[in-house]
């Protein structure tokens, strides 16, 4: 039986757990300097790039859990992005996207109606989008800007860890150690 659009973005939400994770592990063995070093990229640091991240995905995530709940945007959306890089420490800013990412497969998890409409706050007003595009979108952001960490971090002593190893089943052994760390299996993500 094929897997639904619902289960795809679970599977996606477990995927970017796992990435995150692995990222994340890699900058925090740079030192305080290291982390907040300039550097070339969208954002001027790994801190800077790491940071937004995790804001991008505040502001979604409200405003996904609200819609699904039932409730109009919050009057200050926003105010995830004052401060716009909330973590000095790589540890606290690991700790906070890795709750980030459990409320996200939570959400991916309990998923019903990938047509459900979500109320997006923007400049102009508020929108209305899909659950799957604006999931899709969130991934999409994730990805661009996990890769320019990646290529930052491929500029220190640290090097950067492998993130594509995650969908093929012959190399579920290259994981194994990063998902028992994150309390995942592959029969709970894969459903198998």
């Amino acid at each position: 039986m094929a897997p639904t659009l619902a289960r795809h973005f679970a599977v996606e939400a477990h995927n970017n757990a796992w990435a995150n994770h692995r990222l994340l592990k890699a900058c925090c063995r740079l030192t305080p300097e290291e982390f907040a070093a300039k550097r070339t990229g969208f954002f001027p640091s790994i801190k800077a790039t790491l940071n937004h991240i995790l804001t991008v995905d505040w502001f979604y995530l409200e405003i996904l859990e609200r819609s699904l709940a039932g409730l109009p945007p919050h009057g200050d959306a926003a105010r995830f992005f004052d401060p716009e890089e909330p973590f000095e420490d790589c540890a606290a800013l690991a700790r906070e996207q890795h709750a980030a990412d459990r409320r996200l497969i939570a959400l991916c998890e309990s998923a019903t109606d990938m047509e459900a409409v979500i109320l997006l706050p923007r400049r102009t007003g508020v929108e209305r989008a899909s659950l799957h595009r604006i999931l899709a979108h969130l991934f999409q952001h994730q990805i661009h800007h996990r890769g320019q960490a990646h290529a930052m971090l491929a500029g220190t002593r640290v090097a950067p860890p492998q993130l594509d190893e995650f969908y093929c089943a012959n190399e579920a052994a290259l994981r194994a150690p990063d998902l028992a760390e994150l309390g995942f299996t592959e029969e709970g993500i894969w459903r198998s």
